[in-house]
Parts: structure tokens; sequence; C-alpha cells
């Protein structure tokens, strides 16, 4: 599926096209992304990824937490195939991943400290003597049909595993939208997890090298994928 992308304004174009480092900054709706931040919760660390998988930073990223106010939730129905995307595509070779954890009430003020569930995820492929990941500037991904209505933090995740042979080497590139589910529900969304919490930094899908000696099997941290 093509996404057209927006295109942040000012001086920030350059530094990013050239940067090795990238943000979840657009939510995809009908096959386009919205304006940067205007869905997405804005992080203070810019460009920077998230590397201790313990600090509450591992759910919205440095900032994502105190922006939710400020930020629009978008209404979908469940069945609905929307996306994230990204100010430049991923640099770094790793899995991406997508969540949502349901709000208590409204997702603007919400925290996510409650169970989070994963839609959607890309692997690697994995073939005789080599190891890749896809290069993304947007991924799409259907909320599943089940899913029970009402207001979610959505988050895209992003590993890049290019140092992720040492302790803490792993970077994550995670942003978090606010969307409204609409639909019958039915669902009973699981395997959930906590975040922080249940993702450890020695997991062997976060703790890897993946250069040499070249894997041959890699499973993406976190659940299983919920199909609703």
């Amino acid at each position: 599926m093509k996404v057209a992308l927006p295109i942040l304004a000012g001086a920030a174009i350059f530094t990013d096209v050239v940067s090795a480092h990238y943000r979840w900054t657009s939510l995809v709706l009908n096959g386009q992304a919205t304006q940067p931040y205007e869905y997405v919760r804005q992080n203070t660390n810019h460009n920077s990824p998230v590397t201790d998988v313990q600090s509450n930073d591992f759910r919205c990223n440095v900032g994502g937490l105190s922006s939710g106010s400020s930020t629009k939730t978008a209404t979908v129905n469940a069945g609905d195939t929307i996306g994230m995307a990204l100010d430049q595509a991923t640099y770094h070779p790793g899995p991406t991943s997508i969540y949502l954890s349901k709000a208590p009430g409204s997702a603007a003020s919400y925290d996510g400290s409650g169970p989070w569930f994963k839609i959607s995820e890309i692997g690697a492929q994995i073939s005789a003597g080599s190891i890749t990941f896809q290069n993304i500037a947007s991924h799409t991904f259907k909320i599943p049909s089940s899913t029970p209505p009402g207001e979610y933090l959505l988050r895209a995740e992003h590993i890049g595993l290019h140092g992720a042979s040492s302790p803490g080497g792993a970077q994550f590139y995670i942003s978090c939208a606010q969307i409204k589910i609409n639909g019958s529900g039915g669902g009973s969304p699981g395997p959930t997890i906590q975040i922080p919490g249940t993702i450890k930094a020695s997991d062997p899908g976060v703790q890897i090298g993946i250069y040499w000696p070249i894997p041959t099997s890699y499973d993406v941290p976190g659940p299983s994928v919920w199909q609703g």
C-alpha cells in the first residue's frame, strides 16, 4: 500500500534526511499520512532512541507521557487498515511492532500503564548465510475486527539492532498515537504484556549480534500478534 507522506517544515528537513535516526511522526488514515504530531504524541528527545527498556520512556518515548492533552484522537473502525509513518526510512536493521493499549477513559489522559497487546509485526528474512530486515518509511496494518470499542494508545516500535550485541545496545524508536475504535467488539485481546516490565534487555531478540555469527533464527521481542 502506497502512503502519501507530509513534509516536516523548516530546517529540520535537511537534518533528518542525513541522520541515521528517525521518528514515527504521523498516523496514516485512508492511505494518507496525517500531519506530524497531529494524532501522534510529541516526544522531547528529537529523533534519539530509547535504550532503557525498564524506563517509563519505553512506553511512548521521552516526553510522550505528558503530551497527550495537546494531541488529537483519531476515530477509526475495527477492521480498518491504518498505519504509522516515519519522518524518514528506518536506517538501522531491525524489526517493527505495533501495539494497542485500551485507555480506561480518554486516550489523551492515559499513561499506558495498563496491558498492551500486539497487532502487527515485521520480522527478519533469513536465508543461507544472511539475515535482513525491511527498510520502511511507513507501515500499514489492520485493526483486528473484534477489537473492543474504546479509546486506545497505539504504539509503534522499530528496534535498531546494529549495536545490539552488547548489553543496552539495542535502540528503540517509539511513538504513541491516540485513536478511538468503533465497532461491536467481542474479542479478548491477548497475550498481553506490561510496558515497561515484560521485555528485558537480555532477551534474545533484544541483545543479539546480527553480523557474525549470522543468526539462523530470530524472534521479534514481545508477545505473539493478536489476530482478533
